[in-house]
């Protein structure tokens, strides 16, 4: 298989070259880590987040912008497919890095996992990158600097001025856009996790609603999961037949039914009080290669309205 950082280099150099036009800034730190600004400092946009998301998937996802509806007003909606679920969506988009250093916390995503494959997720798909640069994607308050592009550079084994860091808050349309390009990548870990083989996973479809900007970062978090668990729906084609499939969405979740929010002050913002099965999308459709089809879940308006402030 062909190096995942590979791929999504030749994504972070056109967004390098057309930086100016997706409203995103590019610094060369003093290390020679590259960090692209995503919307911290600079207005970013829908153009900017889609491009992000496919940096993310490592370019073997499609992912696509579209006008829906939330509670009957016109809202942005992303799609994200991919034949390469195992690779785009566990191996690379997969929030599975947490950063913590010198005052600076920030969650990564992206291809630059698989040079460390530390996951035990890539054990089971069967894959580790070898490549002389990594792409991470990092979402957090502040922009990334050096002291995090070295930690990352020795975790990997490469220079740090083979570092790339796009990065975003969470409170941004572009933290926004990618949020919504995760449905794919929720129902996927959620299946993985549950036991299912991530090899028999053969192809997803996915769209959810992208969120309003919120003015701070907790308020963001909470919207992109209301998205997500009330508006998101996945198609999956899969090899094999499992007795689990129905535990893929967030109505089988006790605390689904309110806002994010509201779920979350109810728990002081611990989300290790809150079941795993409430991250997921609201609706999952299933397709058994050569076997039955099974449909789950339902997105819910009036919850998503109400988060939304429709």
């Amino acid at each position: 298989m062909e190096s995942l950082n590979r791929m999504a280099l030749e994504l972070v150099e056109e967004a390098i070259e057309f930086a100016d036009e997706l409203a995103i800034e590019i610094t060369e730190l003093d290390n020679g880590a590259t960090v692209l600004d995503f919307g911290h400092d600079v207005a970013g946009g829908i153009e900017a987040g889609l491009l992000l998301a496919e940096i993310q998937t490592a370019g073997l996802a499609t992912i696509q912008n579209r006008l829906g509806e939330v509670a009957g007003a016109p809202v942005p909606h992303i799609d994200c497919t991919t034949d390469r679920p195992a690779l785009a969506l566990l191996c690379a988009q997969k929030a599975g890095w947490e950063l913590a250093l010198d005052g600076f916390e920030g969650l990564a995503s992206g291809p630059g996992r698989a040079l460390l494959a530390e996951e035990e997720i890539f054990a089971r798909v069967g894959y580790e990158d070898d490549f002389d640069f990594a792409t991470l994607a990092i979402e957090a308050d502040d922009l990334p600097g050096e002291a995090v592009a070295e930690r990352i550079a020795d975790r990997t084994d490469i220079g740090a001025n083979a570092v790339f860091l796009p990065s975003f808050p969470s409170a941004s349309l572009v933290g926004s856009v990618t949020a919504a390009a995760r449905a794919a990548e929720l129902a996927t870990v959620r299946l993985a996790d549950l036991g299912y083989d991530p090899l028999d996973i053969r192809s997803v479809s996915a769209n959810a609603p992208v969120a309003p900007v919120a003015g701070e970062e907790a308020t963001a978090i909470a919207l992109a999961n209301d998205a997500l668990a009330y508006g998101g729906q996945v198609h999956l084609t899969v090899d094999e037949e499992f007795d689990r499939f129905d535990e893929l969405t967030s109505t089988a979740s006790d605390e689904y039914g309110a806002p994010f929010e509201a779920i979350l002050d109810g728990v002081d913002w611990n989300f290790a009080e809150l079941s795993d099965g409430l991250f997921a999308p609201a609706q999952v459709t299933v397709d058994v290669s050569g076997g039955p089809t099974h449909a789950f879940g339902a997105t819910n308006e009036d919850v998503l309205g109400d988060a939304f402030g429709l």
